[in-house]
């Protein structure tokens, strides 16, 4: 079993194993904990009680932070003619057709986001056992397939994030940086327990909200009391 470092045990001490914290305090908590000479990233973690081997239960999606990640993405646009040059205008590092497709397929991947109009998706779907392991293949249900390549850009650049639903249900997103004041962390959290609230499958039986648990890049997880997470009704 890996051993964790002194600076970890000393701040896993800092954590009631058991009890359970309400939001802000999780929040206030993992700022404490920082120990890295970089700025964090703080994650949040959240065990849904869904089946994803059903497709009737699987949780996916896009929603925008109200003060983003904390980091810049890089975003790649597969367009043509007009909507090439809407894309250009629109602030995307990238864009370009099969000349962006050969590019990748000969190894290339220097962007975070991959963003097509329709009309590209015969030609991007050639990319999909590049680009689909690595969660960047453009994808309606996410937004990042669309006409709208001004509004797809502007989202990312803002904050946006995806979510889905991992083979065990957890669901894994960051939602800012240990440098963010905590008003701003607490509004990321609850946009993002909020989203997946109103996701919830028909289909999903029992407590649907399980575990929810936030930490930083380098620290132990701080779970968060689900009775007290914002819009919850179970």
């Amino acid at each position: 079993m890996l051993k964790q470092g002194k600076k970890y045990q000393e701040v896993a001490k800092l954590v009631e194993k058991d009890k359970l914290y309400d939001p802000e305090e999780a929040i206030a908590l993992i700022k404490t904990m920082s120990t890295a000479k970089f700025d964090e990233t703080v994650e949040v973690a959240v065990r849904l009680g869904v089946d994803p081997k059903h497709a009737d239960q699987q949780v996916r999606g896009a929603v925008v932070l109200p003060f983003g990640t904390g980091k810049s993405k890089s975003v790649l646009v597969f367009a043509k003619g007009e909507k090439a040059k809407e894309a250009e205008t629109a602030g995307a590092d990238f864009v370009g057709a099969e000349d962006l497709v050969a590019k990748i397929q000969g190894g290339w991947a220097g962007f975070d986001v991959a963003v097509a109009t329709p009309d590209m998706m015969g030609t991007v779907g050639r990319l999909g056992k590049i680009l689909g392991p690595k969660g960047l293949m453009p994808n309606p249900k996410v937004g990042t397939v669309t006409m709208d390549v001004t509004r797809a850009i502007n989202e990312i650049k803002a904050g946006k994030i995806e979510y889905r639903t991992d083979k065990a249900g957890n669901i894994h997103v960051p939602i800012g940086k240990v440098s963010f004041e905590p008003e701003k962390l607490l509004k990321n959290f609850q946009t993002i327990i909020d989203t997946l609230i109103k996701v919830k499958p028909s289909a999903a039986k029992g407590q649907y909200m399980r575990n929810i648990t936030i930490s930083t890049t380098m620290s132990p997880g701080v779970r968060v009391n689900t009775l007290k997470a914002p819009g919850k009704k179970e």
